[in-house]
């Protein structure tokens, strides 16, 4: 898996995968965005990861899913690097056959076992860099 990230102006920038598909990452002031920050997109992918594996598992068992909503709130430390120190997960679902007991046992493995970004949070990530000026 790849990505290619790109300047595109001083607080914006375009990343792309290999299948050109493209996500706009935005770091001006709340007033001026019109993307995400790289915080607020590893917040949108927990909650997508889950929320794919949630209802691929609710499906499975033949249930009804109207509507599926997970609001993802993020604490972040004070000091750099700002890394979050708790995500809480908010799990909103519109369905006439589900159960409460199955689907607090359903949203939980989705969110913790069966998530590749939930894992990788909470895994220990060695990640190394190379520099080149290209100029």
């Amino acid at each position: 898996m790849k990505t290619t990230t790109r300047l595109v102006s001083d607080f914006v920038y375009e990343a792309e995968n290999e299948n050109m598909n493209k996500v706009n990452i935005d770091m001006r002031p709340a007033e001026d965005k019109t993307g995400q920050s790289p915080t607020e997109l590893l917040l949108s992918a927990l909650a997508a990861c889950a929320c794919v594996d949630l209802v691929q598992m609710l499906k499975k068992r033949k249930k009804t899913v109207n509507d599926l909503q997970v609001i993802t709130e993020g604490n972040r430390r004070a000091e750099h690097p700002r890394g979050f120190t708790h995500i809480q997960m908010h799990f909103l679902l519109d369905s006439p056959d589900v159960k409460m007991t199955e689907f607090e046992k359903m949203a939980h493995l989705a969110a913790t076992s069966y998530c590749s970004v939930a894992g990788s949070l909470s895994a220990e990530i060695s990640h190394t860099f190379e520099i080149k000026n290209t100029h």
